[in-house]
């Protein structure tokens, strides 16, 4: 129905930069926000960022200032640029959506993509 599909991590040295990209595809409404969660081993889910359809933007307290997050609105995708990353930044990264699926009126459902490791090196 909805599918979200990331790309784009992978290993870096500290003090680098990644990209993030997340494209969801199906039988889409309207996107709410779309932003990105993150999960390091043996820790809970934590967000980092958010995207809203009218382009503003909210970031966890410890990626201010590293991480932009962009929305590209027709083509229903959101992306990370992260720069100065650090080795606690190591996690597997998650987009997540809250958007209308096309035929469900006006009630917003939850998406989430596969995940994609990022790997920071000292």
């Amino acid at each position: 129905q909805v599918q979200l599909v990331e790309s784009g991590g992978g290993l870096v040295q500290a003090g680098g930069s990644q990209r993030l990209s997340c494209a969801a595809s199906g039988s889409i409404f309207h996107i709410n926000v779309m932003d990105w969660y993150r999960q390091a081993p043996g820790k809970q889910r934590e967000w980092v960022a958010a995207a809203f359809t009218d382009g503003s933007s909210t970031y966890k307290d410890s990626v201010k200032g590293r991480f932009t997050i962009s929305r590209d609105n027709a083509k229903n995708s959101v992306y990370l640029q992260m720069n100065d990353l650090k080795p606690e930044d190591t996690a597997v990264y998650f987009c997540h959506a809250q958007l209308i699926v096309l035929g469900d009126g006006s009630r917003s459902r939850d998406f989430w993509g596969q995940g994609t490791q990022v790997t920071v090196s000292s």
